[in-house]
């Protein structure tokens, strides 16, 4: 009798055991992640979107349209190269009259007065004039503008040649154009993903131009790997990564001049315009990555930055509370190259020293 319990307890054991395996095998593969990627083209460049997930009943395709028709949108409201679009009928206008404009638009132009006043002009919501006398943009013009052509757009460049009343675009200067270029991928970035966030997903990643927001992890489970790219030393662009931050939960956007590039009789100039002496820039950075909460913010804060010698912005950053930054910079005496950065930022595989 001891024998046979002995037996039945040992086989209950086993079916129990055998039970507990199926179980088990049966919750991994009930949460296997799985991921989905949705990419497309707007505003100028492409888009691309990863979602990782265990659901399997979402519809991707509904969710696409979703974002296709959201992009469409934000093209509709800020993209300067729509004749029709919202920032095109405000450019156009050769009024002082209020201009209504839709809530996003409006969004966008209110960070862009508080992160002009915050770099003391270096960022500008004014410069399509400016951005077009060098040669960028929808209406570039040909060849050096001389010194006369700089001071006339100047006249009528600065947050102080229009404002908000009552949610409504005022113009002070009926020439005052605006151009949301250096900010408008960065918001598209932030609403993509707030869209995603609000239906659910956690592991997502957001990328417009270079411009990414992300959270949670990726598909092998861990933080998201952004790279950053090299610049170009004669203005030939050739996408070499130069280093790889890691990130959980934030957004990082870049701006370098190898980006955005003009030929002008021969020479090669950036397209990082002073918009207080309204000439390009020539400083020690190549490039700056911003990495903060918000991808509207970094890709605003990023296109300041590179408007500012490594000194300058480093000690602005420091400042601020809401932002983190990295930089490639080079030695105008040797050619050589460096990086450094601001706070805590997980950085690897550096091609360049630290400073």
């Amino acid at each position: 009798m001891i024998v046979l319990a002995s037996n039945y307890s040992y086989s209950n054991l086993l079916k129990a055991q055998l039970a507990l395996g199926f179980l088990l095998l049966f919750y991994r593969c009930a949460n296997i992640e799985n991921q989905y990627v949705i990419s497309g083209n707007t505003m100028g460049t492409t888009y691309l979107v990863k979602i990782i997930t265990s659901d399997n009943d979402y519809e991707m395709g509904s969710i696409e349209k979703s974002i296709d028709s959201l992009l469409i949108q934000l093209n509709k409201q800020m993209s300067t190269w729509d004749p029709e679009s919202e920032i095109s009928q405000f450019n156009n206008r050769n009024s002082k009259a209020p201009f209504a404009v839709s809530d996003d638009f409006l969004n966008v132009v209110k960070k862009s007065i508080t992160i002009s006043e915050n770099t003391g002009g270096l960022f500008d919501p004014t410069v399509y004039d400016l951005m077009s006398l060098w040669g960028f943009g929808p209406n570039p013009r040909s060849g050096f503008p001389d010194m006369e052509d700089v001071h006339r757009v100047l006249e009528h460049t600065g947050i102080s040649q229009f404002e908000i009343t009552d949610s409504v675009l005022v113009k002070n200067n009926k020439l005052c154009k605006l151009d949301l270029n250096a900010i408008a991928k960065g918001y598209g970035v932030d609403k993509i993903f707030n869209l995603l966030n609000q239906k659910g997903f956690n592991n997502i990643f957001v990328e417009i131009g270079g411009e990414v927001k992300c959270s949670g992890k990726n598909i092998k489970n861990k933080n998201w790997a952004i790279g950053i790219e090299d610049p170009s030393a004669d203005g030939n662009y050739q996408k070499e990564i130069s280093a790889i931050i890691s990130v959980a939960n934030g957004a990082i956007a870049t701006s370098g001049n190898y980006r955005n590039i003009v030929d002008l009789d021969g020479e090669i100039l950036g397209h990082t315009i002073n918009p207080q002496t309204g000439f390009p820039i020539q400083t020690d950075v190549l490039s700056v990555s911003v990495i903060s909460n918000s991808c509207m913010e970094s890709d605003a804060w990023a296109t300041a930055l590179m408007a500012m010698n490594h000194q300058t912005g480093f000690s602005i950053v420091e400042s601020q509370s809401n932002i983190d930054a990295v930089w490639i910079l080079i030695d105008n005496y040797d050619g050589k190259r460096y990086f450094s950065k601001s706070g805590d930022i997980d950085i690897k595989k550096m091609i360049y020293p630290l400073m």
